[in-house]
């Protein structure tokens, strides 16, 4: 059986759903019809330093939101995958694009339209607020919460199984790197 680990050190991509991931799954819609939605700093904070380590991130989501696209271009994120109702296809054509397999793959996803990517996934993890349905699934539940640093939680998880999170800390933050 593969450890938590081993199964953290294989990810070279890290594919993310948004409500309940990256955000914490509140719509808010103001009385003119404007959406709102809330992201951790800390999370986009995990989301570069799996960049820098040379790890390719990806969001993947059914719905479909200016918000969203503006958020992944301030985070350089490149592969925006929104509109996904069934998930599956834009997974597998993102797999194909990028020539990697499900083992290279960490997915965070917090419900049902997870399911069929979770169950696929190297590395599948929830939030903590994740629905318990996926306990079955799931190799790893954070211990934050979507919007609150789930995210970060994971970038940890991989960076550090590869002993990279602390050289990557001192690099960009103490020396300037």
């Amino acid at each position: 059986m593969t450890t938590l680990e081993d199964r953290a050190r294989a990810v070279r991509l890290v594919v993310l759903d948004v409500d309940g991931v990256l955000s914490d799954g509140r719509i808010n819609i103001s009385s003119n019809g404007e959406l709102f939605k809330s992201f951790f700093v800390r999370d986009g904070l995990g989301i570069k330093m799996l960049q820098k380590a040379g790890i390719e991130v990806a969001i993947l989501t059914g719905r479909t939101s200016a918000i969203v696209a503006e958020r992944a271009k301030e985070l350089g994120i490149t592969h925006v995958l929104q509109g996904q109702r069934f998930k599956t296809p834009a997974y597998e054509g993102l797999l194909a694009q990028l020539n990697l397999t499900d083992r290279e793959v960490a997915y965070m996803g917090d419900d049902v339209p997870d399911l069929p990517l979770l169950m696929r996934a190297g590395l599948p993890a929830t939030p903590a607020d994740g629905i318990a349905d996926l306990d079955g699934i799931v190799a790893w539940r954070a211990p934050h919460a979507g919007g609150a640093g789930a995210v970060r939680d994971l970038a940890e998880l991989i960076l550090r199984s590869r002993g990279l999170w602390d050289d990557l800390v001192r690099a960009a933050y103490v020396e300037g790197r």
